[in-house]
């Protein structure tokens, strides 16, 4: 047996098995099993399967290549590429296998693949974003091999989520979402999915860890699984036992691009509000109060008289802002906001986030020693972002073409028809070319090189060194550790998590 298809899941054996059994019998038998052992794990997954496997749909997307013997550069928001163990998460897969490339003389066509599911009888299917990024058809194919071409209804790309709409002349089987809130660390879970291409592949395992923050996003809140998630399950439901979408998996963890049992999932609490918003407005409409927060440091809160490191500290307020007219104060600690918790920092961007705009939400905050209540009209973040682009437009100063940024040990420069030749970078590949790396820096310790493209920082496209300054300035300025950059080497597209501040 080849070693690529030898199962890395450790066999007991019979004997072993024999006693895991004996024991659950016998707590069964006394009552100190619980509903745990009550319930266990079922006999078979299959019922489960035929109820849901119709609602799972595979996802081709084509879009324009490479030139004859280049690498095609991955979209931007999967795992993938080679291992860099000093990244928070090893690497971000595009989670699609590329196939049918077509020579053509000036434009070439690739076929990529991923997965999705229907959410709405009408036809709307649910589906990464980096799935089907940057293509010109997508096509929805079902499980019995019926194709739809696909319209896209809207993205979100802080999430990475996508919903398109197909035209069928009759209902299509559609799936529910669960509460993945209630969902718990060990409870069986299933992933459905169209890995490396071959379609409806079915894999099971348990929850490994909840909210897990991988740098992906703003509003990061992970579930964590074993189940087997590779290239091409991306934009794939995870189910519960009783067949509801609780996640939509979307990276794994992995050294090389394949999966080692450790699986990210878009939590169902996320993705559904979100989808909603796509499929009512084409766009999402969250909720915006104009501030930067930070975790309250220890000492801060036995200064303040906080009985622990709890909430959102306020480290600025922006003028004019939905929390300016509320009566927020920088130095403020959020402790609950419109009557939610707020545990630590995390939580706030995300539950703001999921706001209506438009409402007035009542604020508890930890100012003086003792706990003022406060309401706040909740903003529009879009809108607030939109008018921000407006009053700053994007200007080039004579001395972008090239920079130094001693603090990383990066030297940076504009990509230039030379620097392409020098470097073998790929045509199509657009971004800031890294000129010069020092030795013992920050970007050596990452493993960047002279030749890597910074296509993006803090998932926002640079074109200029003072591009890349400017947004790793503002990520300091909010009080952010590291900065996501996305890297292109030799067509290639790897995450690398920038330190950029203590």
């Amino acid at each position: 047996m080849p070693d690529a298809l030898i199962s890395s899941r450790t066999t007991l054996s019979l004997a072993a098995l024999g006693r895991v059994l004996a024991v659950a019998a016998t707590l069964a038998a006394s009552g100190l099993g619980g509903e745990a052992w009550a319930r266990g794990a079922p006999e078979t997954f299959a019922d489960l399967v035929d109820k849901v496997l119709p609602s799972v749909v595979n996802i081709a997307t084509t879009q324009g290549g490479p030139r004859p013997g280049q690498a095609q550069a991955p979209t931007p928001r999967g795992p993938g590429g080679q291992a860099q163990p000093q990244t928070p998460l090893d690497e971000l897969f595009r989670n699609f296998e590329e196939r049918n490339r077509q020579a053509k003389p000036q434009q070439r066509r690739t076929t990529a693949l991923g997965s999705g599911f229907i959410i709405d009888a009408s036809g709307y299917i649910v589906t990464n974003n980096h799935v089907i990024e940057g293509a010109t058809e997508i096509t929805v194919i079902l499980q019995d091999e019926e194709r739809f071409p696909a319209t896209l209804i809207g993205v979100d790309k802080k999430t990475d989520l996508a919903l398109l709409k197909v035209q069928a002349n009759r209902p299509l089987p559609a799936l529910t979402w669960g509460d993945s809130d209630a969902a718990r660390v060990g409870d069986w879970v299933m992933a459905i999915g169209n890995p490396f291409g071959l379609g409806g592949t079915v894999t099971v395992g348990i929850i490994s860890a909840r909210a897990r923050d991988i740098s992906q996003g703003p509003y990061d809140n992970f579930i964590q699984t074993d189940a087997s998630i590779n290239r091409g399950n991306s934009g794939g439901p995870l189910f519960n036992l009783d067949g509801q979408v609780i996640g939509i998996n979307t990276a794994i963890y992995s050294p090389n691009g394949n999966s080692v049992g450790i699986g990210f999932a878009v939590p169902a609490a996320i993705s559904k509000h979100v989808i909603a918003q796509l499929q009512k407005y084409g766009r999402t409409k969250r909720g915006w109060i104009g501030v930067n927060v930070q975790t309250v440091p220890e000492d801060l809160a036995k200064t303040a008289g906080l009985e622990r490191t709890q909430g959102a500290l306020i480290a600025s307020v922006k003028e004019g802002g939905p929390a300016e007219k509320g009566k927020i104060q920088a130095g403020d600690v959020v402790l609950s906001f419109d009557d939610r918790p707020i545990p630590s920092m995390r939580e706030l961007p995300r539950i703001v986030a999921d706001t209506d705009p438009g409402r007035d939400v009542p604020v508890e905050v930890w100012r003086g020693g003792h706990i003022t209540k406060l309401l706040v009209n909740v903003g529009e973040l879009e809108e607030a972002e939109q008018q921000q682009a407006a009053a700053n437009p994007t200007t080039i100063p004579d001395d972008a073409g090239a920079g130094t940024m001693r603090d990383l040990g990066l030297g940076l420069a504009v990509v230039t028809d030379e620097l392409r030749k020098k470097f073998q970078i790929n045509p199509d590949v657009k971004g800031v070319v890294v000129t010069e790396v020092t030795q013992g820096g920050a970007a050596a310790d990452r493993s960047l090189a002279p030749g890597d493209v910074i296509v993006e920082v803090a998932q926002q496209e640079v074109t200029t060194p003072a591009s890349v300054q400017a947004k790793i300035k503002a990520a300091k300025d909010a009080g952010r550790r590291s900065v996501l950059m996305l890297v292109n080497r030799r067509g290639e597209n790897r995450f690398v998590a920038m330190p950029v501040g203590g």
